[in-house]
C-alpha cells in the first residue's frame, strides 16, 4: 500500500485572520514549528487548505494534471488584481492558447524596445529630480513606468493623463492583499481602467485609432480564440491590463533595489566594478530576498498522494513563495543579502519562484519575468551611474503583513545630482 502519514494541522475553524496577521511568514512560521514542508489549515470561510513549500512542492503545484487554477482565486483578488476570466484563472487549452499570445509579445526585439524606452525616460526624469529638494522614489517610478507601459503597449497617453492612470494602475496592484479602503480603491480603479481599455479596443477595431502592428494593443485587439473568433472586448481589456499592471508593479522591486543599495553600501562598488554580470546577480538577489507576493493559491483537480498525504479533489493548495525563496534547504544563509549566490547557480524552474515556477510556455509562470529583470537592471545602473543622491532620515522599515510590502516612506532621496 502507498505510504501515508497524517500531516500537522493548524487548528482552528478558520485561520484567515492568522494569515492576515502573520502575512508573508504565516506558512513559514508553521513549517518551522511542525518541522515539515506541508501542513493543513482552514481559510476563506473554513475551506480546507494544504500549505506546501520547497522545490518538490513547486513541482507538484505546477503539475497541471493534479492542480488547477480554475475557481481557486478568491473573488476579492479577481475583482482587483487579476480580473475576471484572466489568464491566471484558467487552465488547459484556453490557458495554453492565451499564454501563446503573451509569450509572443516577449520577443528579444520587443524586450529591447521597452528596456531602451525605460532607460531614456528614467534618465530624462532623473535630470528633473536634480531640480527638486527631494523626491519619493516609488511614486516617481510608478509615473515613469505608467508612461513607458502605455507607450510600449501602443496606447497614446497624454502627459496630463499620466498621474490619473498611474494612480489607478498602482491602486490595482496595491490592493492585492488588502481589505477596507485599499481594496475598494483597487476595485474601483480596475472598473475605470477596464472601461477605458474596452473603449480603446473598440476604437482600434473600428479604425478610429491606429495602433502599431507590433504592439500589444493591436495584437490583442485582433487576436482570435481557438475557434477563430475575436476575443471578447472585456477579456481583451482584462488581459491588456494584465500587461500594464505588472509593468507598473515593477516599481515595488525598483524601490527595494534602492533600499538594498542603502542597506548594503558595499554593493555599489561591486556593481560599478562587476558590470552587467554582477548587476544580474544583484537584481536576482533583490527578487529573492525582499517580499513581493507571499503565496499562490490553486485547487486539487484530481485525488493524488504526495509526501505521505492524500490531496483530495477540491482542496485548496497554498504554495509558499516567500518561504521557498528563503528555504534553508535551497539557500545557504537565506536571510542574508548575498548576490554572489547566483554566480554558480544552475537554471532551475522550481527553487527560485518570485514570479511563479514551472515552464513559461506551458505553465503559469509569469510571462513578464524577463521584462522585470531587464527593467530592474536598467534602474540599478541608473541609480549607480546616472545620479548621486542622499538618503535622508526616514522610516525605511517594511511590513511583513502588507501585500505587496514597501518601505513605509516609499524611499525618499535628496540632494540629487546628475553625474556628468
Amino acid at each position: 500500500m502507498p505510504y501515508r502519514e497524517e500531516i500537522p494541522k493548524d487548528r482552528g475553524i478558520d485561520n484567515s485572520i492568522k494569515l492576515l496577521l502573520e502575512g508573508y511568514q504565516y506558512i513559514s512560521n508553521r513549517r518551522e514549528k511542525f518541522g515539515r514542508d506541508i501542513f493543513e489549515t482552514r481559510v476563506l470561510g473554513g475551506q480546507k487548505a494544504i500549505c506546501i513549500a520547497g522545490e518538490e512542492a513547486v513541482k507538484t503545484f505546477y503539475d497541471t494534471k493534479k492542480i488547477t487554477r480554475k475557481g481557486a482565486a478568491p473573488k476579492r483578488i479577481r475583482q482587483t488584481l487579476f480580473g475576471e476570466q484572466a489568464i491566471q484563472t484558467v487552465d488547459g487549452e484556453p490557458h495554453r492558447h492565451r499564454k501563446e499570445l503573451f509569450m509572443s509579445l516577449m520577443t528579444k526585439e520587443r524586450l529591447q524596445d521597452i528596456t531602451e524606452l525605460f532607460g531614456q525616460q528614467l534618465e530624462q526624469e532623473m535630470a528633473e529630480w536634480s531640480k527638486k529638494r527631494n523626491v519619493i522614489l516609488y511614486e516617481e517610478i510608478v509615473h515613469i513606468l505608467t508612461k513607458v507601459a502605455c507607450e510600449w503597449t501602443g496606447i497614446q497617453l497624454a502627459d496630463e493623463d499620466v498621474p490619473k492612470r498611474a494612480n489607478e494602475l498602482e491602486g490595482i496592484f496595491d490592493s492585492a492583499g488588502a481589505i477596507g479602503v485599499r481594496h475598494w480603491k483597487g476595485r474601483t480603479a480596475r472598473n475605470i481602467v477596464e472601461n477605458w481599455l474596452r473603449r480603446l479596443i473598440r476604437e482600434v477595431r473600428n479604425g478610429e485609432i491606429i495602433a502599431p502592428k507590433d504592439t500589444p494593443l493591436y495584437i490583442m485587439a485582433w487576436y482570435q480564440d481557438k475557434d477563430g473568433k475575436l476575443l471578447n472586448e472585456q477579456i481583451v481589456a482584462v488581459e491588456l491590463l494584465n500587461i500594464l499592471r505588472p509593468i507598473v508593479a515593477i516599481s515595488v522591486y525598483i524601490t527595494f533595489i534602492a533600499l538594498a543599495l542603502h542597506e548594503h553600501p558595499q554593493e555599489k562598488e561591486k556593481l560599478q566594478m562587476g558590470g552587467e554580470e554582477y548587476t544580474d546577480y544583484f537584481v536576482q538577489e533583490v527578487r529573492r530576498f525582499y517580499p513581493f507576493f507571499p503565496m499562490l493559491m490553486a485547487k486539487v483537480s484530481e485525488d493524488f498522494l504526495w509526501n505521505g498525504h492524500d490531496f483530495r479533489k477540491g482542496n485548496l493548495v497554498l504554495l509558499d513563495i516567500y518561504g521557498t525563496n528563503h528555504h534553508p534547504d535551497l539557500w545557504e544563509e537565506p536571510y542574508r543579502f548575498i548576490p554572489e549566490r547566483f554566480k554558480k547557480r544552475e537554471e532551475n524552474f522550481y527553487d527560485f519562484i518570485p514570479q511563479g515556477g514551472g515552464d513559461y510556455y506551458r505553465g503559469h509562470r509569469c510571462p513578464g519575468e524577463w521584462m522585470t529583470i531587464e527593467l530592474m537592471k536598467v534602474a540599478t545602473q541608473c541609480l549607480i551611474h546616472t545620479i548621486d543622491y542622499q538618503v535622508p532620515k526616514q522610516n525605511l522599515t517594511y511590513s511583513m503583513i502588507r501585500f505587496p510590502s514597501l518601505p513605509k516612506s516609499r524611499f525618499v532621496i535628496s540632494d540629487i545630482k546628475v553625474i556628468k
